[in-house]
């Protein structure tokens, strides 16, 4: 087994899982959890494919990495709510393994394309953070990858080091993977954000532009 499909089976289960367990939160039935852990799991790809080139269909070439998500899905589902508590303990973690797995397998997949490193970096990034945005749009959160700690940075820094070359043997990519994850946890252990602004304080409120009168 090559070491592009390893990482595609452990982005599908982690993010599969992580799509199923937002959806039973947010109290979806069924359909639902089925839905939001398979948009999870192949959105990002899907999204990618459609920037780089690749035709969509070729996501029914994958019947094995379906039926491994539906099983995944249907395994979440399942769970005993006991454990399902723990899974949210960790959480953070599956989101980060998938994020790891899946960035570099999109990062690998545009250099096979040949594609210059902007186009790497770009697959990288959607295929690592895209199914999870369009979970959270689904279910009706903000998504995490525009507000939450750093995220989608290092999908970007995994989509750099293959697309100059820096990773290329198994080895290489296997430290990559988890270079990735250790920093994306690191950075939800200590909080690390991008810079941001906002402009709420910046909006006096109506009643302070008022005059106070007596009488």
């Amino acid at each position: 087994m090559h070491v592009f499909d390893v990482f595609s089976i452990i982005g599908t289960i982690a993010f599969a899982m992580s799509g199923a367990f937002v959806a039973m939160e947010e109290e979806y039935d069924i359909l639902g959890v089925v839905v939001l852990g398979l948009v999870t799991a192949f959105g990002g790809g899907i999204i990618r494919n459609v920037l780089i080139g690749v035709p969509v269909t070729t996501l029914w070439g994958q019947g094995d990495l379906i039926m491994l998500a539906m099983i995944s899905v249907f395994v979440a589902f399942v769970l005993p709510l006991g454990l399902i508590q723990h899974w949210k303990k960790t959480e953070a973690l599956f989101d980060a393994i998938g994020l790891s797995a899946f960035a570099i397998q999109g990062a690998l997949y545009a250099t096979q394309m040949n594609h210059p490193l902007s186009a790497v970096i770009v697959a990288a990034v959607l295929t690592g953070s895209g199914g999870g945005m369009v979970r959270d749009l689904l279910a009706g959160r903000k998504p995490l990858v525009l507000r939450d700690e750093i995220y989608a940075v290092w999908a970007m820094a995994a989509g750099v080091a293959i697309g100059l070359g820096g990773a290329t043997k198994t080895w290489q990519l296997l430290t990559l993977f988890v270079i990735v994850i250790v920093f994306r946890m690191l950075s939800v252990l200590y909080k690390w954000r991008l810079p941001r602004r906002s402009l709420h304080a910046a909006q006096p409120s109506a009643a302070s532009g008022k005059e106070v009168r007596s009488g």
